[in-house]
């Protein structure tokens, strides 16, 4: 979730970090500081609020030159957010500061420990804890750094990633990593450290990505180097060349990056069946697929697990998988699937489903499965992530760098990525005809023009949320392929307006949710041609005769649902295994708008993350 900065070279480190944790803002925090030194002496500043709030405080408190220094923006785990919980911490001698991202679990009892040897603590966090632990570790067993920092590692339960930094050897920085993510980038006699490659991509294409249980003491003028964190052996590191660019994670034009991705999806939807999808050939060529087909093919059933927004994407792969290519699909928040105890074979096949790679919860479930025999493909976007490491085989979504908090483009090339999985097993299983496996690809193939159909519709749907923006409850509705899309755009609208919002099967609605509905309750109905169309109209009779105010996503050209709604969305016309690539679109519009409206953060909602790296 937090954000790392680091750098160590020939030039002022501050203007690398401070623009370094501005591009991490999308990962979601509640405080941000610095710690640099300048040759002489460790200046730390720290704040609640955002980075700019940041380079205010350091006006007034520091000075901002040296060519060493560590930065953080920090998601508040254990104590409340304020500038004393805030990061960088400090030893009790002032010697040592660190960043850390991730959970220390057993800091009570090694706080308590600490205590007992005289350590005070500032702070509610287990940051504080670890720091002095290191410390202390350095003093009773009298050796260096990097040795304290794999000493106190080995006693410590939990995740982290962390940059640790002692004022009497200048010329060093101590990384570490375990369940979160840390990059180096290697420049020209400098390192960059970062929690992705973004803070340092117009310096240097060569990164080192480390691994769990690795940590990396890098000095200037001498390189990095990488050992094993549990027996002290040394790794030898892979230099990775990286192929986001700058350009990607600016805005361009656009005023935010969530309306920047919702935009991007015709290419992003492109580029994740480019070279897949070969229609004149009649083929989807995969190698993650063609090289374990036997393992998908004798899978007793599948199970997907994931959470928010991959999990939508996966109760969509649920229909496509069941309805193509007729294999058993369990969807699982992969947040409570660890900890039901489930019944896994080695029969069984697990696709985990995660935008950043680095999903904590998705990550344990991985490691369930792979100890119970299964195989598991992996679905991500990052390249050289964690998931994408930790699984078996995979494809990734080739969606380009998401920024916004809010999911977008994630959702839809996951659901591009799954339906080329079920097509291409419905042809090797023979659950598909030639001719409908021929038309799956046309449709496929045309779907982001269809995409660019429906963002035309940009305006209507600003006009309607000028109507909306101050209702507090919404009601999304939609059936089969697009049951899933209503929860996912309840999901959105609650994640950037913070108005409450709820996703339903149209027929559960007389289940409960029809209590709520009167005339100041407006709800979205999914009402595209293909798939209940009849029911969904039914479904949309007992609304209006309770005076609810509909808002109708229809297939273009719709006379039915048009007559009774109070508003309408048209979206192209598809199969209706692909649905919800098109009735996404206006959902996503929607939310925005209505966000935007409320004067809303949109790219950096309250209290969320872009990569929730913590269970």
């Amino acid at each position: 979730m937090c954000g790392i900065v680091g750098y160590i070279g020939p030039r002022e480190a501050y203007p690398i970090i401070v623009e370094g944790l501005k591009r991490l803002e999308y990962r979601g925090y509640d405080s941000a500081g610095i710690a640099l030194f300048d040759g002489n002496d460790l200046k730390v500043s720290k704040t609640k609020g955002k980075v700019v709030d940041l380079e205010e405080r350091v006006e007034k408190e520091i000075t901002k030159n040296g060519s060493v220094g560590i930065g953080h923006t920090r998601w508040a785990t254990h104590g409340v957010p304020n500038d004393v919980n805030s990061h960088p911490h400090i030893s009790n001698s002032g010697e040592l500061v660190i960043i850390h991202n991730g959970i220390i679990e057993n800091y009570e009892s090694l706080k308590k420990e600490l205590i007992s040897r005289g350590y005070t603590f500032k702070s509610d966090t287990d940051t504080e804890v670890l720091i002095n632990l290191i410390e202390d570790v350095k003093k009773q067993e009298n050796v260096k750094l990097g040795k304290a920092v794999q000493i106190a590692l080995n006693q410590v339960i939990g995740a982290y990633a962390i940059a640790v930094f002692d004022k009497n050897k200048p010329e060093e920085v101590v990384i570490a990593r375990l369940g979160s993510p840390l990059a180096v980038g290697i420049g020209e006699d400098e390192f960059f450290i970062a929690s992705d490659a973004s803070p340092f991509i117009e310096y240097t294409k060569d990164a080192i990505y480390l691994e769990d249980e690795e940590m990396a003491i890098i000095r200037f003028h001498k390189g990095i180097k990488i050992r094993k964190i549990k027996d002290d052996s040394l790794v030898d590191p892979y230099v990775q060349k990286l192929q986001i660019n700058l350009e990607q994670i600016e805005k361009g034009g656009f005023d935010h990056f969530m309306l920047k991705e919702i935009h991007e999806q015709p290419k992003a939807i492109t580029d994740t069946y480019r070279g897949r999808l070969l229609r004149q050939e009649a083929i989807i060529k995969m190698a993650g697929i063609e090289d374990n087909m036997k393992k998908f093919l004798n899978a007793d059933r599948i199970i997907i697990v994931a959470c928010g927004t991959s999990w939508h994407a996966g109760l969509v792969a649920e229909y496509i998988f069941e309805d193509l290519a007729r294999m058993p699909v369990e969807v699982e928040y992969a947040s409570e699937f660890r900890y039901r105890n489930p019944i896994i074979t080695e029969k069984d096949v697990i696709i985990a489903i995660s935008q950043s790679g680095e999903t904590a919860d998705t990550l344990a479930a991985i490691k369930l499965a792979k100890s119970k025999g299964a195989f598991v493909f992996g679905v991500c976007n990052v390249v050289g992530s964690s998931i994408a490491r930790e699984t078996h085989a995979g494809a990734y979504t080739h969606a380009g760098p998401e920024i916004g908090v809010a999911s977008t483009k994630a959702f839809t090339t996951q659901i591009t990525v799954l339906t080329l999985i079920a097509l291409r097993l419905a042809r090797a299983k023979g659950t598909i005809s030639s001719s409908d496996f021929r038309n799956h690809l046309l449709e496929l193939e045309m779907i982001p023009k269809k995409v660019e159909e429906s963002l035309k519709s940009d305006a209507h749907i600003q006009k309607i949320s000028e109507i909306y923006k101050d209702v507090s409850n919404f009601l999304y509705l939609g059936r089969g392929y697009n049951f899933p899309v209503a929860l996912e755009g309840a999901l959105k609208l609650k994640e950037i307006s913070y108005i409450h919002a709820e996703g339903y099967p149209a027929a559960e609605m007389k289940h409960g949710p029809i209590a709520l509905i009167d005339e100041n309750m407006p709800i979205v109905v999914i009402a595209t041609k293909k798939g209940h169309y009849e029911k969904v109209v039914s479904n949309i009779q007992e609304i209006k005769s309770r005076k609810g105010k509909i808002i109708g996503i229809v297939t273009e050209g719709d006379v039915q649902v048009k007559e009774l709604a109070d508003h309408v969305i048209e979206v192209p016309e598809t199969l209706e295994s692909l649905s919800p690539l098109l009735t996404t679109i206006p959902l996503q519009l929607l939310s925005y708008h209505i966000a935007v409206m409320l004067g809303k953060n949109v790219d950096q909602p309250r209290n969320l993350a872009k990569s929730v790296t913590v269970e």
